[in-house]
């Protein structure tokens, strides 16, 4: 039998699911088509696992403390445990997203229904696919599609990932038991991630691999070296400009050799190695050479701006969005992008998504939050600005909390109208402030508008308001009597 929607999407994570949602609020029969796990890997092996398995870290971390007046009697931690509480969150959001689906069943609505077809898809011409599930297979026509599809761990090449002892973030919960010794390949966010949660926990040796020479490369340097600092703080051994050779596999160990950019080599022992250098697009097997559609050579699909395919049979009613489109890899990204896809179907008025002022969590100890420009994509476009650091120590409110591992930093324009160009941010409660920095960054504001505004004290963001103060030499305490707490630099092209 042969099923007929209005729109088709393929894939149910963040991309997918916000597509077939929005696209319900125009009154289509959405279909979606999901091949493995309901949420796809926001949910599942991916964002929210991760980041419960990070609180989870983060509350053992503080009760560890010694130095807040009281301490644990006994404190211990068991991964099979934690394991099922992560789960247990990727499940209850998994229902939530169910629970919607059944609520808008085609039996019980006429105008606007979702449907859900598990399997794997693939085109078979403009107009239709094939879902395949085991044996099973059954085709589906539409309107339109969306292709949100996701992504997956990238893989080291030579090393083969058996799952068990070599494994990618999609392994961490195959994992029995703490590792006593871990190797994590790649120094990015995700590997930085992953390093703050196991050794948080401390009951893991943990191997940070760094092929250059510093963490988060893409960041400013004074950044990536708070993020390195604390993560040594934590306990974690990273091995700047080291680059792996080799694994060998023995019985009751991993043998890892390391060769260094000096030349010298190492040899480490661990139990586990994690690899997470990235991750690349699932379109293998969807089936676009039916459709017209030629990926890009790192797997990608091309889109113009409205999400619609760049299609060379001239069909304008196959869309894609989230990480199968090749923009940055987020979570908020690929939703909004879902739901521009949508909004594009139900012909309402668009507006054009900007990618420059994007908010960015780092679930590190202590987090990091970051918006809009740093000082290595200001050079790069040769802007001149002001650069202001203003650290946690001198914020009241932090002092209050015993947690000032921590700094505002922010980047203005250097001209008269002084607008906020970009800011980094880390310690507590640095996720939750970023967002209005980046409302301040997307209406153009300038220091002079922002300053006018009350903070409530005592307050984190009291930090912003005295790095903005820094910046034209008002804030209450002075770069002068605290140097190591306080920085301005301007940078002009030369």
């Amino acid at each position: 039998m042969i099923k007929h929607f209005d729109l088709v999407v393929i894939g149910s994570g963040p991309a997918g699911y916000s597509a077939a949602i929005r696209a319900l609020d125009y009154g289509l029969h959405v279909c979606i088509v999901e091949g493995k796990h309901l949420g796809g890997a926001g949910i599942m092996n991916g964002a929210l696992t991760s980041k419960t398995m990070y609180e989870l870290s983060m509350d053992y971390a503080v009760a560890a403390r010694t130095d807040r007046g009281f301490r644990s009697g006994s404190l211990s931690v068991d991964f099979s445990e934690v394991k099922k509480t992560v789960i247990r969150a990727a499940k209850e959001k998994q229902y939530q997203m169910l629970s919607q689906i059944e609520t808008f069943s085609p039996e019980k609505c006429e105008n606007g229904s979702l449907s859900i077809e598990y399997g794997w898809a693939q085109f078979k011409s403009v107009t239709s696919i094939e879902v395949i599930n085991g044996d099973s297979k059954q085709e589906i026509t539409g309107k339109n599609f969306v292709i949100a599809t996701g992504s997956r761990p990238r893989e080291y090449d030579g090393l083969q990932i058996d799952g068990e002892r070599i494994i990618t973030s999609d392994g961490i919960l195959n994992l029995k038991e703490f590792p006593e010794r871990m190797l994590i390949i790649g120094s990015g966010i995700i590997g930085c991630e992953f390093a703050t949660i196991f050794s948080n926990f401390a009951q893991t040796e943990v191997h940070l691999l760094d092929r250059s020479h510093r963490v988060l490369p893409y960041e400013d340097d004074d950044v990536s070296d708070f993020v390195s600092d604390n993560l040594e703080k934590n306990g974690v051994l990273i091995h700047h400009t080291a680059t792996l050779r080799n694994i060998k596999k023995h019985q009751t160990h991993l043998e890892v050799v390391l060769d260094y950019q000096d030349g010298h080599s190492k040899v480490i022992e661990v139990d586990v190695a994690l690899v997470a250098i990235g991750r690349i697009p699932n379109t293998e097997g969807l089936g676009l050479d039916k459709i017209g559609i030629n990926a890009m050579a790192n797997g990608t699909i091309p889109i113009q701006d409205d999400c619609v395919l760049h299609d060379a049979k001239g069909h304008c009613h196959i869309y894609a969005a989230g990480d199968v489109t090749g923009h940055t890899q987020l979570y908020s990204v690929a939703e909004f992008q879902g739901r521009l896809a949508a909004e594009k179907i139900g012909d309402i008025p668009q507006y054009p998504l900007d990618y420059s002022h994007m908010s960015t969590l780092m679930f590190f100890k202590p987090e990091v939050a970051a918006v809009g420009a740093n000082e290595k994509i200001l050079q790069h476009k040769k802007i001149p600005y002001k650069a202001a650091y203003y650290s946690n120590k001198l914020v009241n409110r932090a002092i209050a909390m015993r947690n000032t591992n921590g700094f505002v930093k922010i980047l203005v324009s250097n001209d008269e109208d002084q607008r906020i160009l970009g800011m980094r941010a880390a310690g507590p409660q640095a996720s939750a402030f970023i967002v209005s920095v980046a409302h301040l960054i997307n209406q153009g504001n300038s220091i002079h508008e922002v300053l006018k505004i009350f903070y409530p004290h005592p307050s984190i963001p009291e930090g912003i308001q005295e790095c903005l103060r820094t910046i034209n030499n008002k804030s209450v305490y002075k770069k002068e009597a605290f140097p190591d707490l306080i920085h301005i630099r301007e940078w002009y092209p030369e």
